[in-house]
């Protein structure tokens, strides 16, 4: 069976597990490019995933991405659109979706289990109307699906959510400043509208490292 999802290396791998027939079916029966309504309900009500794009150079890399509950929205069956709130100025991922629109996502809830994988091409939305579900969001990204496909769930490792991250931004709400933003060392890299918000609570990259050793941002 030829296949345009395999190349001649997962091949290999198939036939010397004797896997092939399955990798096959899973192509054939499993792999799907348009969300059924199922899985757009499990993408519209997740709170985080794992983003992975690729550089100018061709190298792979992943994020975590998180919100509340419907940060991602699945515009209709084929496209969704995610908000890119502030981060550390590098705009790694966000840069990397600019120069070769290549992403791929991990949508996991460690609570059920359940995962989904999907494939896609993204660019930089800027449309207010869009942008305007999402407080505080520097722009958004819209998503082209180009595959999608359930993961057996049986290594997942159970766990249950305790709270939602106090930093996402809520309308009507003032968000905190991170603690690396009040570290001194950094204070006048930071951008304009960040200047000063940390005047007498700066802290030392010592005091920034301990912090996150014990989970505090």
């Amino acid at each position: 069976m030829s296949s345009s999802f395999y190349a001649e290396q997962h091949r290999a791998l198939q036939d010397e597990f004797d896997t092939r027939r399955m990798a096959d079916l899973m192509e054939g029966a499993i792999a799907h490019d348009s969300l059924s309504e199922q899985e757009a309900a499990f993408i519209a009500g997740v709170d985080m995933f794992f983003l992975a794009t690729v550089d100018h150079h061709g190298r792979p890399s992943v994020s975590y991405k998180g919100g509340l509950p419907g940060f991602v929205t699945v515009l209709d069956p084929r496209t969704l659109l995610f908000p890119s709130y502030d981060g550390n100025g590098m705009f790694f991922s966000m840069g990397n979706i600019a120069a070769t629109a290549q992403v791929g996502f991990l949508f996991i809830d460690f609570e059920t289990p359940n995962r989904l994988r999907l494939q896609g091409r993204a660019q930089i939305e800027r449309d207010p109307a869009l942008m305007a579900a999402y407080p505080e969001a520097q722009f958004g990204v819209r998503v082209a699906i180009e595959h999608i496909w359930l993961n057996c769930p049986r290594y997942v490792h159970k766990r249950v959510k305790v709270g939602a991250s106090k930093y996402v931004p809520q309308a009507g709400c003032d968000t905190p400043i991170p603690a690396w933003k009040r570290i001194d060392i950094v204070q006048d890299a930071l951008p304009a509208r960040d200047q000063g918000k940390a005047v007498g609570q700066t802290i030392t990259m010592d005091e920034y490292g301990a912090r996150l050793m014990q989970g505090d941002a």
